[in-house]
């Protein structure tokens, strides 16, 4: 899994770019539009049969691809590729900035506390996806469901005891196009932390220069 870590704790859009520019990028991106066999990729791309091979056989070890049925040839069948939905990661999206957009709407048309209100009830309400899965378990089990559910998100994030209290630190921030004009967005990792735990969670985050997750837990 070394270069999926590489890959996903890298936020660069430059470096996204560059990478999708690359031979295993446009494997991906053409992947992506549909289910592809060795063959089509060694004509699409000009290269050959082993050439691919080589490539899929590292983008399947770190979890970017996997085989998903086979289509028929003239000899034998040819094993189809498809994209994992980890790799959805890699590819640009504009979930944050209209999160953006969402949340300047808002404070324009509610007060500042249902605003705030509002995007606790959110956490909340994304929590329940990973409840279900940390029901019963151990208070240290809890900690690292909420910190699974963050990495879903797009975040980085670590738990480490600082001066008796339970610090949860990110690196970068899977909302930082909102948070950079709208810091209030960070409620929503808090509440989203708060209820998996199942413990009170205050967001303590970096908002100037580049934004990363702080969370004191309670």
């Amino acid at each position: 899994m070394q270069l999926a870590i590489q890959y996903f704790g890298v936020n660069s859009s430059g470096w996204r770019q560059r990478f999708l520019g690359s031979t295993r990028g446009k494997i991906l991106t053409l992947i992506r539009a549909e289910n592809r066999t060795v063959n089509d990729l060694a004509e699409a791309l000009g290269l050959t049969d082993n050439g691919v091979r080589a490539h899929l056989a590292l983008l399947e070890r770190d979890g970017l691809v996997r085989q998903m049925g086979t289509r028929p040839g003239s000899r034998k069948p040819h094993t189809l590729y498809c994209l994992a939905s980890e790799a959805e990661h890699l590819f640009p999206n504009a979930y944050g900035s209209l999160l953006s957009h969402i949340l300047a709407v808002l404070c324009r048309r509610l007060p500042v506390a249902e605003v705030r209100a509002s995007l606790r009830e959110v956490g909340r309400t994304a929590a329940r996806d990973h409840l279900a899965r940390v029901k019963g378990k151990t208070r240290a089990q809890r900690i690292e469901g909420a910190l699974d559910a963050l990495k879903a998100l797009g975040g980085d994030v670590t738990a480490q005891k600082s001066r008796g209290k339970l610090i949860i630190r990110g690196n970068g921030c899977p909302l930082s196009a909102a948070t950079a004009l709208h810091p209030e967005a960070c409620l929503i990792a808090e509440a989203l932390l708060s209820e998996i735990i199942g413990l009170p969670v205050k967001e303590r985050c970096h908002h100037s220069g580049t934004p990363r997750c702080c969370f004191e837990v309670g």
